[in-house]
């Protein structure tokens, strides 16, 4: 009962964790999706519009480039005649001042006809006008003279060459007098000149932004209905700015009717419909990965990881989606778990991908069928130079797929986008780290790859060269265990490589104590002879326990630490359990003195592995190798092996432990060379 509550608490964590893991992986999706951008086009001037055609949903207008407006803000302002006011009262103020200075000091130097001389002149002078030195500035920035001069409220246009500078009216007042000059700078006649035509900063600048504010945004309407660029048109100035004015009337339309809440729950709907899938599929048809918790976030990481890529290209409006590497998806995954799982994950991603995309059914028609290719070429890697051939039929897909493709649609093959291909082979160049992104992979995940089972099953590495010196016997017993367990996982569709390197290490231990385990012993000589059953136990359980320390101590994957642990489960050490009781009838034993730790297998590999290391051994002790003998053997094993309940935490099924079966009574019959038994003459 307690173990059956145990059951279900795992269970109900693991479900808790995965549906977390799911609803981050929506999240993230959700959150880089674009949605203040519905223009996902990319185009530039005097380039050829790569997408379809394009017509106009409502009417628009078809604004001015800021460099226009900035031309014709300039013009203005450069034509613009400034703002000045004629001031009177500084002309009265002046002369008011010349006739008090002369009734009060300047009589004595000159004479009343001369001071109504210089009198008359400061008044035509003022009545000409003298510019400020500020005015005339104003004036010098613009292209044109004229000014427009206020005076008593009216405004009259004027030219500003016609009125005086300071220096001009002096020279004037003073001009063909005769009087001594120490006379003339006595009189200080400087004084009295003063700019009476100053510039009217405010007024200025209030017209001139009535005349800026009034400039048309616009040029021209496009129609609703009317047909704004066709796929293959050479985008020129005129074109560029129609669809510019298009984004922005979209962009605009979408903010004025306050639309982005409505987006932002159809792309959770769309990104929780999309995972849901993945989901359902990987509870109902990939048991393997639902069990494994690596697994199952490895899936939902590699699913989420080329969206959440798109939606940030696509908010920055960087690169072209083409150059992305998405077969490294199923690439990694048809490694580190099957083809099926593989497939409806990139499937996945992709799908993700192209709603957010302009040319969605082009980029979906080329992803999945190169994400097919990937499969095919990966369902089995075992070298190196294959990921470059992979690579390789991959970049052939796009490039072929993409020309088929372009010829049904265009039917030109003129109007084909060279640039696609440079895309092609940048995406190429980025797979290609998908090679060391695996190796990260089984460092973080704990997997194993293909390869790294191959270069562990080296007879001449350390560690296996170490066995077959050491404990010979051992080893040529982990070779054919290696042999039988093979044939057996490739007939039931189960991993024969990973089944074969773990056959090679399930028994590395022994090296630490060959002599007592019998394949290792020669010359009749048996140590267990000298010792208890329980201490002949505990050496023969500890075979497990320092093969796992020494794959620790060599760093070998937890995949082979797996093997080494549960190639005996939870079993009993037969013979000497069975001599124990033998001894002691009607003793109560203890029972974990003769148990192996564990724990049972939890893989088909594993639970493949201990049955073809038990049998393969026992094969050992047939004293006549008939077809009968042989069958009986098998048959009795294994089944003893089910009624244990060994393999009760396996995946395994009985009609796959039917074929071992099988399996093993052929490949043990083609080993020992069976013959039929011929009658005795009689």
């Amino acid at each position: 009962m307690k173990h059956k509550i145990k059951v279900a608490i795992k269970k109900r964590i693991e479900i808790i964790s995965h549906v977390l893991i799911t609803l981050a992986c929506i999240t993230a999706v959700v959150y880089f999706m674009p949605r203040d951008k519905i223009f996902n086009y990319r185009y530039s001037i005097n380039t050829p519009w790569s997408y379809g055609q394009i017509i106009a949903k409502f009417n628009f207008p078809v604004y001015k480039s800021n460099e226009q407006l900035k031309a014709e803000s300039d013009s203005i302002r450069s034509a613009f005649e400034p703002y000045f006011t004629k001031d009177l009262e500084v002309a009265e103020a002046a002369l008011q001042e010349f006739r008090r200075k002369y009734n009060n000091e300047y009589y004595n130097y000159i004479s009343e006809e001369q001071y109504v001389a210089y009198k008359n002149k400061l008044r035509q002078i003022y009545e000409k006008g003298i510019i400020s030195a500020e005015g005339l500035e104003i004036v010098n920035r613009g292209n044109s003279r004229y000014v427009k001069l206020v005076a008593d409220n009216i405004s009259t246009s004027a030219n500003c060459d016609h009125f005086l500078k300071k220096p001009d009216a002096y020279r004037r007042l003073v001009f063909g007098d005769t009087l001594p000059k120490e006379v003339i700078n006595r009189l200080r006649l400087e004084e009295y000149i003063n700019a009476n035509i100053v510039y009217d900063s405010v007024k200025s600048e209030k017209v001139l932004n009535e005349i800026l504010n009034s400039i048309s945004l616009s040029n021209g309407v496009v129609q609703e209905g009317q047909k704004i660029i066709s796929k293959g048109d050479i985008i020129d100035a005129e074109t560029m700015q129609v669809l510019q004015s298009y984004q922005f009337e979209l962009e605009k339309r979408r903010d004025d009717n306050n639309k982005s809440t409505i987006i932002l729950l159809g792309q959770i709907g769309f990104v929780l419909f999309c995972f849901i899938i993945l989901f359902s599929y990987i509870y109902i048809y990939s048991n393997e990965t639902r069990q494994n918790y690596n697994q199952f976030l490895l899936v939902m990481l590699l699913a989420t990881l080329f969206p959440v890529i798109v939606g940030i290209m696509m908010q920055a409006r960087i690169g072209n989606v083409f150059m992305l590497p998405l077969t490294m998806v199923p690439i990694i995954l048809t490694l580190f778990t099957d083809t099926r799982t593989a497939f409806v994950t990139h499937t996945t991603s992709i799908i993700l991908c192209s709603v957010m995309l302009t040319a969605s059914y082009e980029f979906l028609f080329l992803q999945i069928m190169a994400g097919c290719v990937a499969i095919f070429c990966m369902k089995e890697l075992s070298s190196r130079s294959q990921m470059f051939h992979c690579v390789f039929f991959i970049l052939l897909t796009y490039s072929v797929l993409y020309l088929c493709y372009q010829l049904i649609v265009e039917n030109d093959i003129a109007k084909i986008e060279p640039r696609m291909y440079f895309y092609f082979v940048v995406n190429a160049i980025l797979l290609l780290f998908a090679y060391p992104m695996m190796f990260i992979i089984e460092k973080l995940f704990g997997f194993i790859s293909n390869v790294t089972l191959i270069e562990l099953s080296n007879v001449s590495s350390k560690l296996l060269r170490k066995l077959s010196q050491d404990a010979p016997g051992t080893f040529q017993h982990s070779v054919q265990v290696g042999n039988l367990a093979a044939e057996a996982a490739s007939a039931i569709g189960a991993n024969s490589l990973e089944v074969r390197t773990g056959a090679l290490f399930h028994d590395i231990g022994k090296t630490l104590a060959p002599i007592y385990f019998t394949e290792n012993q020669s010359g009749g000589i048996n140590p267990h002879n000298q010792l208890t059953p329980q201490e002949s136990a505990q050496i023969i359980i500890k075979h497990v326990t320092d093969g796992a320390a020494l794959a620790e101590k060599h760093s070998l994957p937890q995949a082979i630490k797996d093997f080494i642990l549960t190639h005996h489960g939870k079993s009993k050490v037969g013979y000497f359990y069975i001599t124990y009781k033998n001894e002691h009838p009607g003793e109560a034993i203890d029972e974990s003195k003769f148990t192996y730790p564990g724990p049972n297998p939890f893989t088909r590999e594993q639970a493949i592995l201990m049955l073809a290391d038990c049998v393969e051994a026992a094969s050992h002790s047939i004293s006549e190798y008939t077809a009968e003998n042989i069958d009986n053997l098998v048959n009795k094993i294994i089944d003893s092996k089910i009624n244990e309940g060994t393999l009760n935490t396996s995946p395994i099924t009985f009609q796959e432990i039917d074929i071992i079966k099988g399996v093993f009574k052929e490949r043990l019959k083609a080993i020992y060379h069976t013959r039929i038994s011929y009658p005795a003459e009689k």
